[in-house]
Formats: C-alpha cells, sequence, structure tokens
C-alpha cells in the first residue's frame, strides 16, 4: 500500500478517532473505506437509507421482543 499524509482540523480528526475506536478498527481503515465510499458514488453525495443512519442503533436494546410480527399482542388489529 502507498503512504499518504493529510492534514485535518481536529473535529474531524477527533470523529476518525472515536470511530475507529468504537469499531475497534485503525483510523487508516476508517478513511480507506471513506474515500472508497465518496469514488464509489462518483463523489456523489450519500443517498442513505434509514437503515444505515440508525445502523449503529440496530441491536443496542436488550430484553424486547426481537421481533414485534411474532408477538400476537403487539399485532392485534393490525390491517383492520
Amino acid at each position: 500500500m502507498n503512504t499518504v499524509s493529510v492534514k485535518l482540523p481536529k473535529t474531524l480528526h477527533n470523529k476518525i478517532t472515536a470511530t475507529a475506536k468504537r469499531r475497534g478498527s485503525s483510523k487508516s481503515a476508517i478513511i480507506r473505506e471513506a474515500v472508497e465510499d465518496y469514488f464509489e458514488r462518483n463523489g456523489a453525495a450519500a443517498s442513505l437509507s434509514v437503515a444505515d443512519l440508525a445502523r449503529e442503533l440496530m441491536g443496542c436494546v436488550d430484553g424486547g421482543p426481537p421481533d414485534l410480527s411474532y408477538n400476537k399482542k403487539h399485532m392485534k388489529g393490525f390491517g383492520k
């Protein structure tokens, strides 16, 4: 791999550092992923789904039913 040096504002550096720590990844991996994503979209703005935006929240609640559609109590009256 080639090495590139980039100067970043402190706020962006802090975001990259926090994301890397949260994911258990390196800062280089986070930056590579972001650059690859940029070029996959041909430099266009990301059109993210709700699932993409909430990805970090998925599965973070313990103790709830895994799928409400299997609980007849939650489905009572649905479709009427």
